[in-house]
This record gives C-alpha cells, structure tokens and sequence, in this order.
C-alpha cells in the first residue's frame, strides 16, 4: 500500500478563509454595536489599535487590526492544525476567548474580563469567538478545495 501525504492548503485559500471569517464577523460586531445591543464601548480591535498607537483611530483602523489578527489564527488554523474539526476550531476560539479575556482586555483598560466596563463583555466577547470556531471550520471543510491532479 502506497502512503501519500496530504498537501498543505495553499497560502491563497488559507488567507482567504481567514479575511472571509474576518469580514463576516466583523459585520455581525459592528451590527450589533450601532444598533445599540453591543455592551463593548467601541470595537475591541479599534481599541487595541487606539492603545497601541496612543491616539483616537477611525473605525477602519481597528477593521484592518481585526482583519490581520483573525487572518493570522485563520492561516494557522488551516495551514497548521493536523486535525480541523468543529471541535478543534471551537478549540482555538476557546484559547483566544480566554487570551482576550485576560490579555487583551486589561491592555486596552477594561480589566481582567472587562469587568471594568461590565461583566457582559465576558458573554459579549464569546459570542464572536463562537462565530469565529464555527465559520472557520465551516469555511475549511466546505469552501471548495482544488483538485490535485
């Protein structure tokens, strides 16, 4: 019996499921905040932008800063991961709920959880991580794949 390797995704597909998964979330957040039901005083990635810049961004700022970090974890998840199932997507967007929960959030000054600003961002800020696991598993095991010859 002859063994082959799979190939890795390409470079091209990897980048595109992770600007898709990164566009598609970022309208669900960005919905939910002009319509008032979001509790984040302004998007998480326009706040990161804005403190890590040390000035006030324009909202496409923090949609770029949003776009680069979901395309990175989006790349490593489709390049990288051995195993892509719903469990491991849901997996990885379990560890960077947590990292943003305890990193991210208390670098851009709404405390350990947000619990600064409310304890709703716990929930507010799962709800996108959710989204992220299931379209980026979703996007990778059904946007169509090329053929190899």
């Amino acid at each position: 019996m002859i063994q082959t390797t799979r190939a890795k995704p390409s470079w091209l597909r990897s980048i595109g499921i992770g600007i898709a998964v990164s566009a598609l979330t970022a309208i669900v957040m960005v919905a939910l905040l002009k319509a008032g039901v979001s509790p984040f005083p302004k998007p998480p990635s326009l706040a990161f932008a804005e403190t890590l810049l040390g000035r006030s961004l324009p909202l496409p700022v923090g949609l770029l800063f949003h776009t680069a970090y979901v395309t990175f974890w989006s790349v490593v998840f489709v390049r990288y991961f051995p195993r892509k199932t719903l469990l491991t997507a849901l997996g990885l967007a379990a560890v960077l709920w947590a990292v943003i929960l305890v990193v991210f959030f208390p670098v851009v000054g709404w405390g350990i959880a947000g619990l600064a600003i409310s304890p709703k961002l716990i929930i507010a800020s799962a709800v996108p991580h959710l989204l992220f696991g299931l379209l980026l598993w979703g996007l990778d095991r059904y946007l169509v794949k090329p053929s190899h010859a």
